[in-house]
C-alpha cells in the first residue's frame, strides 16, 4: 500500500465516523443549494455540479465553511472520465474525495489520497448482482446506492460486502432516512433541504 492509499484509508475512517455522528450527507447541484448547506449543520457535502471553470472555488468555500467535501468527477463540466480529472483535483482543490460510477476513477482516488465512493444505479437484479464483483475489483471505501428507499436491497447488500453502504436519491423524508439507516446505511445523500433539515 502506497503512502496515498494509507492516507486514502485514514481519510475514508474520518469521513465513516464523522458520518457516524451525522448521517445526513447534503448533495448539492447548484450554487443556492451550496449557499443553503454552508449556512446548515450538515457536516458531509456531496458536490453534484460544477466544471473545470469554478470547481476549486466550489470547493473551497465549503471547505471554509468547515464541511467534508466529496464530487461526483462524473458530472463535473469541461472533464473527461480519464483518472487525469482525479490527479487533478487532488492537486487543485481541498476535495475530500470523490464520487463516481466508474471503477478507474475510484481507484485513481484511491492512489491520490482521496476517499472514494463509488455509485450505484440498482434498476435490476442484474445490476444488483454485478455489484460485489465491480466493488472487489473498484476498491471503493463506501459505496452509494441509488434510488436508497429500498431497505431490503440494504439488507441484502450488508450481507454481501463488508464496505459501507451510503442510501442516496430518492430519500425524502424521516421515514426513509430512518428505514436506509435501520437496514444498515451507515449514511443517507439526499438533496431535499427538508431532510438536511432534520
Amino acid at each position: 500500500m502506497t503512502t496515498a492509499e494509507r492516507d486514502a484509508t485514514s481519510a475514508a475512517d474520518a469521513v465513516l465516523d464523522a458520518l457516524r455522528d451525522d448521517p445526513v450527507i447534503a448533495s448539492v447541484k447548484d450554487r443556492a443549494a451550496l449557499d443553503d448547506v454552508l449556512a446548515s449543520d450538515r457536516g458531509v457535502v456531496f458536490v453534484l455540479f460544477g466544471s473545470v471553470l469554478d470547481i476549486a472555488e466550489v470547493v473551497q468555500q465549503a471547505k471554509d465553511a468547515g464541511k467534508t467535501v466529496l464530487v461526483d468527477v462524473d458530472l463535473l463540466d469541461g472533464f473527461s472520465s480519464r483518472e487525469v480529472v482525479v490527479t487533478w483535483l487532488a492537486a487543485n482543490t481541498r476535495a475530500d474525495g470523490v464520487l463516481s460510477t466508474k471503477s478507474n476513477l475510484v481507484r485513481a482516488a484511491r492512489r491520490a489520497g482521496l476517499v472514494a465512493v463509488q455509485r450505484f444505479f440498482l434498476v435490476d437484479s442484474f445490476s444488483y448482482h454485478q455489484l460485489p464483483r465491480v466493488v472487489e475489483q473498484a476498491g471503493p471505501d463506501a459505496i452509494e446506492i441509488l434510488p436508497g428507499c429500498m431497505p431490503r436491497v440494504i439488507t441484502w447488500l450488508r450481507a454481501d460486502t463488508d464496505v459501507p453502504v451510503i442510501a442516496g436519491g430518492l430519500v425524502c423524508d424521516k421515514a426513509d432516512v430512518v428505514a436506509a439507516l435501520g437496514a444498515g446505511a451507515v449514511a443517507v445523500a439526499s438533496s431535499n433541504r427538508d431532510v438536511w433539515d432534520m
